[in-house]
């Protein structure tokens, strides 16, 4: 039921923006604004200027996304923008590692979300149930069940994708709101009244001065949340009257989550001090629904931890179709074994490059349960993402002069003095970022030298270089006029 042939253009602005939507908030919005008290001590009441500085970069390179993605509409976005920006070198091994952090979160993802769900078990007195799920066997079960359920939804087409997706980011905006709601509900007085009445303890005010390292680590740390929008661009091949819907769809991703995001951190930080946040955090993990649980009745208490658990189960399909549509366009272009390419007669969608993904992902799942600690994968997949976002600047900037034809395409920031300027000021401030999250990664006190995120990622762009290294000299030989090839867009 296979053959090389065309991707199908059904995947609306609503199916876009859902999959920018969702590749973005996960679980992390109910653990990163407070657990953040513990791993950057010291910023004390400064997270939410901290969450708004991190947009900065986030902003910049969505710019850059737009431009791109209206003069080149194709799957595999990113590595199609650096490959014709720049040079096919720098597009693909900078989306390889992209694919390959991706890909490992996907499967840290799906480890992950079996305690939420065992903890709304727990939480409603199903004991049998919870202690079902926190059985080893159960628990990787479960998450490989999830995964290839999601795989296979990403194989069966855009239509079911699209009726899986929405609904499950129109819940999660639905339990999220509770969240919102109950914060803007109370506040300090509330909260140290129902502390005392709880447990008997008091709330001992601290002073804290502003601090300009301390901020930029935590924005650099809170930067972590706005990734996930160029899920979009991959999706270009499937994406209806892309030069319009692609812009569009990555614009409204990147206000809504910021807006949710924002809502939801000032929600929380209005109900609970943050002197109290930060204690518990130095002391234990803590989530929304665990701080809020001294002010809400059990019930609410419940539906903000299944909020949690769809936060991340809707990650799940629209991280697939990112990284598979990746692996798709390497293949397309013969910088990675065509088979891969292929689409299914029927679905029309790129099984293979998907199954290949899911089974990367289930290497995430495996590592999780075997190694304890998934921290690792997710640091390399921000330095991952940090270092396309900055290809994705440079290559606005590049483009007119390597590939003018392609660059007359660009329907949306047409005037290149504003081009520049998104170019140059992202390159500046995604550098800057950058720098941060490496110094951060190998001044931090690790085991051994492999805990670190930096070396690793740079032993996946060693391997990604010898790979197409084989490829690159695979179609030299076999006649292909790499320079012709790479100067136009794949084939609609």
């Amino acid at each position: 039921m296979t053959q090389p042939t065309n991707l199908n253009r059904q995947l609306g602005l609503v199916g876009l923006t859902a999959t920018g939507i969702c590749s973005m908030i996960g679980a992390s919005i109910y653990v990163v604004p407070f657990m953040i008290q513990r791993n950057v001590p010291g910023i004390g009441p400064y997270v939410l200027p901290a969450f708004l500085f991190a947009a900065i970069p986030a902003i910049f390179a969505a710019l850059a996304y737009t431009i791109l993605s209206s003069a080149m509409p194709r799957a595999g976005g990113s590595y199609i923008y650096a490959s014709r920006s720049l040079h096919p070198y720098l597009g693909f091994v900078a989306s390889f590692s992209q694919w390959f952090g991706l890909s490992i979160v996907i499967g840290v993802i799906s480890y992950v979300v079996v305690p939420f769900f065992r903890d709304v078990a727990s939480a409603l007195d199903w004991t049998y149930l919870a202690s079902l799920l926190d059985t080893d066997w159960i628990r990787v079960g479960l998450a490989l069940a999830l995964l290839w359920t999601f795989v296979y939804v990403n194989i069966r087409g855009v239509q079911l994708y699209e009726k899986t997706l929405i609904p499950l980011m129109i819940l999660m905006f639905v339990l999220g709101g509770v969240v919102i709601f109950a914060g803007l509900s109370f506040d300090h007085s509330d909260f140290a009244k129902a502390l005392e009445e709880k447990e008997g303890r008091t709330i001992i005010p601290i002073e804290v001065a502003f601090h300009w390292p301390t901020f930029l680590s935590a924005a650099a740390l809170l930067f972590s949340s706005f990734i996930g929008f160029d899920s979009i661009a991959q999706a270009g091949g499937e994406a209806k009257n892309p030069t319009q819907n692609l812009p569009r769809a990555i614009g409204l991703a990147i206000l809504i989550v910021s807006l949710f995001y924002i809502s939801f951190t000032y929600a929380v930080y209005h109900a609970v001090p943050w002197s109290f946040v930060a204690g518990e955090a130095a002391t234990k993990d803590i989530t929304a629904a665990g701080i809020l649980s001294y002010l809400l009745p059990s019930g609410l208490g419940v539906l903000i931890l299944l909020g949690a658990a769809i936060a991340l189960l809707n990650d799940l399909p629209a991280m697939i179709l990112s990284v598979s549509r990746l692996v798709f366009s390497w293949a397309e272009d013969g910088i990675f074994p065509r088979k891969i390419a292929a689409v299914h007669l029927i679905h029309h969608t790129p099984y293979r490059a998907i199954v290949l993904s899911g089974m990367m992902a289930t290497i995430g799942i495996l590592g999780s349960h075997f190694a304890g600690d998934f921290f690792l994968g997710i640091d390399i997949m921000v330095t991952s993402m940090l270092v396309n976002f900055l290809l994705m600047c440079l290559s606005v900037l590049i483009l007119p002069h390597r590939n003018p034809e392609i660059a007359s395409g660009i329907k949306i920031f047409r005037s290149r003095k504003i081009q520049i300027f998104i170019s140059v000021a992202g390159t500046l401030i995604i550098s800057s970022f950058l720098l941060i999250h490496i110094a951060k990664d190998l001044n931090s006190e690790v085991s051994a030298w492999y805990f670190h995120s930096t070396p690793i990622w740079l032993i996946v762009m060693t391997l990604a270089s010898l790979l197409f290294y084989f490829q690159w000299r695979k179609l030299k030989a076999s006649g292909i006029d790499t320079q012709a090839l790479f100067s136009q867009l794949p084939q609609e």
